[in-house]
C-alpha cells in the first residue's frame, strides 16, 4: 500500500467575507483529509482569521512554515471557504517554491443563505486564483466540479487522484533506475536518452551483468543471504519440478541484486536477459524480478529502462505492483482486443493463478535446463491502467501514452504470463503507438490510474502524454 501523503493546506480569505466561513471551512476541510488519510502541515488556528492566508505577513508566515516542513509536503490544496484573496495565495506558492503539485478547491455557496452574513462568492474567487497562479507560472490542478461539497464523495474520489498525482510528480523527480546489464543487441526498440530522464530527476545507475554474476558466484548455498532468498523463492511460488541447482543459482543471484539495489538506493530496475544470463549462469531471472516488482520495486526485462520508468509512474499512483508487457497478438477478429504477453516477470498480484516454468522460448537456443524460472500464468480478469513512457531523442522531449481498459475472461490456452484485453477504439491507439514510434513494451497496473498518471506527466512534469480514450 502507498504511504501517507502530506499536503500543507492554504485557507483562503477575503476580508469584507464573514471569517466564520473561514473558521467552519477550516474544521470541515480539515476533518475531510483526515478521513482520507491525508497528513497536513497549516498555519495553527490562533494565527489570524483561523490561520487562514489573506495579507502579504499572512503569505510570508504561511510560507515559512511551508518551507520548514518541505521534505513533507508533498502537495499543497489551497481551499476557499470565501472569494479569498488570489494574490495571498499565489505569494504564498512563490514564496515557499516548493514546486509540488497544487490542487485548487472552491466551496458551495447555499443558495439559501445567500445575504451580506454568509455569501461566499468561491465561485468567483476560484477563477482569481487561477488567473493568478498562471501569471505567476505555478502550476496547478482543479477539482471536477468548480464548486464542491468537502464531505461529498465526488472530492473524496478527487483528493484521491490528488495524492496520486503527487506521489508520481515526487517519486519520479527523485527516482534512482538501476539498469543491470546491457541493452540487448537485437532489441534497439528499447533504446533510451539516459541524459533527458537526468534532467527530468531521474537517475540511472548502471551495472555491468559481469559484476553482478561475479558477485553471485561468489555466494555459496551456505551463505545466510542465500538460505533467505532461496525461502522467500519457495515461498512466493510453486517450484515443483525446478531442479535444486536452478534454484540456488536463482537464490544467489537474487541476494546479489538485492545487495546493489540496497546500497545504491535503488527504486526500480531494469535488468539483462536475452540471452546471455541463460548461456552463461544457466538460469532466467524471471522469478527475481517478478518479486522485486510484487515488493514495490519494478523491474523491467531487457534493460527496457524506460519501461521501468512506466512502471513505476503507476506503481506510484496506485500503491500496487505493476507489470510489463508485449502488445503480443491480435485476439481472432475483434478490433478493440488483443493478446498481452510476456515470458514471464510477471508480479504475482497480477495473477489468476501462477507457478515457477522454463521459458520455452530460450530453450531452443540455449538448452531447458539453462532456462528454469519463469512465472508462468494467466493474468486476473478486471480493470487496468496501461502506462508507455518513452524518449523522443528526435525532438528532445519526454513522452508518453497511457488509457485504461478491461483484462476479460476470453477463451486463450498459450505458455507465459498472458491475458487477453479489450480496450475501446484499440485500432487507433495502435495507429498512434506505430505512428509515433512507441515500443512494443507497455507497462500494465490493475487499478484506474490514468488521470492521475497523465495529470503528473503531463501537467508537473512538462512530459508530452496522449491519453487514450
Amino acid at each position: 500500500m502507498s504511504q501517507r501523503v502530506t499536503l500543507g493546506v492554504i485557507i483562503g480569505n477575503r476580508g469584507f467575507f464573514p471569517t466564520h466561513l473561514c473558521e467552519s471551512g477550516r474544521k470541515t476541510i480539515l476533518d475531510v483529509l483526515e478521513k482520507n488519510g491525508i497528513d497536513v502541515v497549516i498555519l495553527p488556528e490562533t494565527a489570524r482569521q483561523a490561520g487562514s492566508v489573506e495579507s502579504l505577513a499572512d503569505a510570508q508566515a504561511c510560507a515559512d512554515l511551508f518551507k520548514q516542513h518541505r521534505e513533507k509536503i508533498s502537495g499543497i490544496l489551497v481551499t476557499l471557504p470565501n472569494f479569498g484573496d488570489e494574490r495571498a495565495v499565489a505569494n504564498t506558492l512563490r514564496f515557499a517554491g516548493l514546486d509540488v503539485p497544487v490542487l485548487v478547491h472552491a466551496f458551495n455557496d447555499d443558495a439559501k443563505r445567500m445575504t451580506i452574513a454568509d455569501r461566499r462568492d468561491s465561485f468567483c474567487g476560484k477563477m482569481s486564483v487561477c488567473n493568478n497562479l498562471r501569471q505567476y507560472g505555478i502550476k496547478f490542478s482543479l477539482t471536477s466540479g468548480h464548486t464542491m461539497d468537502p464531505n461529498s464523495p465526488e472530492f473524496a474520489a478527487d483528493l484521491q487522484k490528488f495524492v496520486a498525482v503527487c506521489r508520481v510528480t515526487k517519486g519520479l523527480r527523485r527516482a534512482r533506475i538501476g539498469a543491470i546489464g546491457a541493452r540487448p543487441g537485437a532489441f534497439n526498440t528499447v533504446r533510451y536518452s539516459e541524459k533527458m530522464f537526468e534532467q527530468a530527476g531521474i537517475t540511472v545507475e548502471t551495472l555491468d551483468l559481469s559484476e553482478v554474476l561475479g558477485w553471485a558466484n561468489k555466494l555459496t548455498s551456505a551463505d545466510a543471504v542465500v538460505k533467505d532468498k532461496l525461502a522467500k523463492i519457495s515461498a512466493y511460488t510453486n517450484v515443483s519440478g525446478i531442479p535444486a541447482e536452478s534454484l540456488d543459482k536463482m537464490a544467489r543471484l537474487g541476494a546479489a541484486i538485492d545487495t546493489w539495489s540496497t546500497e545504491n538506493q535503488i527504486d526500480a530496475t531494469a535488468i539483462q536477459c536475452w540471452t546471455s544470463l541463460e548461456e552463461f549462469y544457466g538460469v532466467v531471472p524471471c522469478t527475481i524480478m517478478s518479486m522485486l516488482s510484487d515488493s514495490l520495486k519494478s523491474s523491467a526485462c531487457e534493460t527496457d529502462v524506460a519501461g521501468t520508468v512506466s512502471m513505476y509512474a503507476m506503481q506510484l499512483a496506485s500503491g500496487r505492483p505493476s507489470a510489463l508487457l508485449d502488445w503480443n497478438n491480435n485476439y481472432g477478429g475483434d478490433p478493440d482486443k488483443a493478446v498481452v504477453f510476456h515470458c514471464s516477470n510477471l508480479p504475482n498480484s497480477v495473477f489468476a493463478e501462477q507457478k515457477m516454468d522454463y521459458q520455452e522460448i530460450i530453450a531452443g537456443t540455449v538448452g531447458k535446463e539453462n532456462t528454469y524460472g519463469t512465472i508462468v500464468g494467466r493474468m486476473k480478469t478486471g480493470a487496468f491502467t496501461y502506462c508507455r513512457v518513452s524518449t523522443d531523442d528526435i525532438n528532445g522531449k519526454i513522452c508518453a501514452y497511457l488509457g485504461q481498459g478491461e483484462l476479460t475472461n476470453d477463451n486463450l490456452v498459450t505458455f507465459g504470463g498472458f491475458g487477453v484485453v479489450k480496450i475501446p477504439n484499440m485500432q487507433g491507439l495502435l495507429k498512434y503507438i506505430c505512428e509515433n514510434g512507441f515500443e512494443h513494451h507497455v507497462a500494465f497496473n490493475l487499478s484506474e490510474t490514468a488521470g492521475a498518471v497523465q495529470e503528473a506527466l503531463g501537467n508537473y512534469l512538462g512530459w508530452s502524454v496522449y491519453h487514450h480514450a
